[in-house]
């Protein structure tokens, strides 16, 4: 059985993109379970009218690492759990594609590439070319938020995402490091592949709720008590290990794991 979760807050557009997506492309014996974060504009009527789905309404917007916890402890017992965003739209094959990276690469956190940014592309067509000539392609010790697949045995091992992170951000980079150091697998696969409008929930809370992403910044950083040096070191290690990644997958390939639309223009990274 496969749990699949993922907490909205407004922006019901994006909600119903990604819902309706996500039933055309539902994995067999799947439990989908969607945390609303309070919604205000007709997220709460929408979800309700979907008979193949759970749904959890909090009262008050409790943030995202709450809300995924939440998820996740509503599809308790299942071998895998997949994490999403609300603003992703996902493709054909896109859990076959997860799980065929896991297993040939013994993965225990599984992410799929992603184009990010306007959709002024005929997707379908698109995501079956793009799989096809990067299903080989992976990207060990990287994951991403956007969407990803989790052995039950990384929380059972580590447990869940750090209520400490206010409203969002950080509560995925936490989540990853402490399941590196546990000594589990990472890994993103050219084998499956989502849309991803960007962060458009985090974008409009910003400018609601300014300053939290900060207040989450300081508090991973004394968290991990990591200094100036330690940030930097890990940060420049990073940059270097995804341009060559990046440089290496156009070369052989014509994409990359991470495609971005800026400015009308299809950038690599």
């Amino acid at each position: 059985m496969i749990g699949i979760t993922l907490a909205v807050y407004n922006k019901l557009e994006y909600t119903k993109l990604c819902l309706e997506s996500l039933h055309n492309n539902l994995p067999p014996q799947s439990h989908v379970v969607v945390v609303d974060n309070a919604s205000s504009d007709g997220t709460a009527h929408y979800l309700s009218s979907l008979q193949w789905l759970s749904v959890i309404f909090n009262k008050e917007n409790l943030g995202c690492a709450p809300a995924w916890n939440q998820g996740v402890q509503k599809v308790d017992g299942e071998e895998w759990t997949v994490i999403l965003n609300n603003d992703i739209i996902l493709t054909e094959g896109w859990w076959s594609g997860l799980m065929l990276a896991a297993e040939c690469h013994k993965l225990d956190i599984v992410s799929p590439a992603i184009r990010e940014g306007e959709l002024n592309y005929e997707i379908s067509s698109y995501a079956r070319e793009f799989t096809s000539s990067m299903a080989n392609v992976i990207r060990n010790d990287t994951a991403h938020a956007v969407c990803f697949a989790v052995r039950r045995n990384v929380f059972n091992t580590i447990g869940n995402f750090d209520e400490n992170f206010k409203i969002g951000q950080y509560e995925d980079t936490d989540f990853f490091r402490r399941a590196r150091i546990a000594g589990f697998r990472l890994g993103s696969t050219g084998g499956a592949f989502v849309h991803h409008f960007g962060s458009v929930t985090q974008q409009a809370l910003k400018k609601r709720v300014p300053g939290y992403a900060l207040e989450n910044k300081a508090y991973f950083v004394r968290k991990w008590k990591l200094s100036w040096w330690q940030r930097a070191l890990e940060r420049n290690r990073d940059k270097l290990f995804n341009r060559f990644s990046c440089f290496h997958e156009r070369l052989r390939f014509g994409h990359s794991l991470v495609e971005k639309m800026i400015q009308g223009k299809l950038r690599y990274y």
